[in-house]
C-alpha cells in the first residue's frame, strides 16, 4: 500500500473517531495558548492545566505577564517540569511580544525568537491560535508516524515533512490532534500488540508487527505470591 493512499485510509478512521478534536490546553486567547505550549514540554497537559487557571487569572496578556515577574510566574508554575527555566522563558517572551507591540503575530520568524519557542511550539500557535495550516510534530505523532509506515525519518523535520506530503494541507490543523488522541486512546507506546489495533493492524509493517509482539513478549513474569 503506498503511503498516500494508507495516509487517505488513516485519515477517514480518525475523521471517525475525532470529527472535531479539541485543543488539550486549556487557554482564553492566543497568548495563552503559546504560554500553555511552552508550559507542557516535558509535561502532561492535564499537569499544565491544573496550573495554568491560576496563572492567567493574574496574567493573560504580555504586558501583564511581564509585570508579574519570573519570580511569582515560578510560584504559579512549580508543579510543571523544567520550572524555573520555564518561568524565566515566559517572563522573557513576555517582555519581547511587549517590545514589539505587545501581540502575538502569525509569523514563523517572530514566534520561533521568541524565549523558550521552538518549531514544536509555533507550529501549534500557528495552527490552533491563528488557523494557518501548520503539523506540529510532538513525541506521539513522531511515534506513529513511524509506525505506521508514514515516514521512516529520524528527525521532527524529517517526519513533519513526510506528514505534509501524505496528508492535503487543508487537514494538517486537525490531523496532528486526532493523531495525538489516538496515540493516547488507542495506540501506547509500549506493550502494543499492533494486530488487534485499528490502524497498525493494517498500516504497520509484518517486520514492525514481529518487533513489537517480541517486546511485548520480554515482559518480566509476575511473582507468584505465597
Amino acid at each position: 500500500m503506498r503511503r498516500t493512499e494508507k495516509a487517505e485510509r488513516i485519515g477517514e478512521i480518525l475523521d471517525d473517531l475525532y470529527p472535531d478534536p479539541p485543543i488539550a490546553l486549556d487557554h482564553v486567547n492566543v497568548y495563552t495558548l503559546l504560554v500553555a505550549v511552552a508550559l507542557s514540554a516535558q509535561t502532561t497537559d492535564a499537569k499544565v492545566n491544573q496550573v495554568t487557571p491560576a496563572l492567567f487569572a493574574e496574567a493573560s496578556t504580555p504586558s501583564q505577564m511581564y509585570a508579574l515577574g519570573p519570580e511569582r510566574i515560578l510560584e504559579l508554575i512549580r508543579q510543571v517540569g523544567l520550572a524555573p527555566t520555564k518561568a524565566r522563558n515566559v517572563w522573557t517572551a513576555a517582555g519581547q511580544i511587549v517590545d514589539a507591540g505587545g501581540e502575538v503575530l502569525p509569523d514563523w520568524e517572530f514566534l520561533e525568537g521568541l524565549a523558550g519557542v521552538g518549531h514544536k511550539t509555533a507550529s501549534v500557535v500557528m495552527a490552533q491560535g491563528f488557523d494557518i495550516p501548520a503539523f506540529p510534530v510532538d513525541t506521539h505523532i513522531f511515534r506513529l508516524a513511524r509506525r505506521w509506515g508514514l515516514s521512516t525519518g529520524t528527525s521532527v523535520e524529517k517526519v513533519e515533512a513526510d506528514l505534509k506530503k501524505v496528508f492535503p494541507r487543508e487537514v494538517w490543523n486537525r490531523r496532528h490532534l486526532q493523531i495525538i488522541y489516538f496515540g493516547r486512546e488507542f495506540c501506547p507506546a509500549q506493550r502494543h500488540d499492533l494486530t488487534t489495533c485499528p490502524i497498525c493492524s493494517f498500516a504497520a509493517t509484518k517486520k514492525q508487527i514481529a518487533a513489537e509482539a517480541g517486546n511485548r513478549s520480554k515482559r518480566p513474569a509476575r511473582p507468584v505470591a505465597g
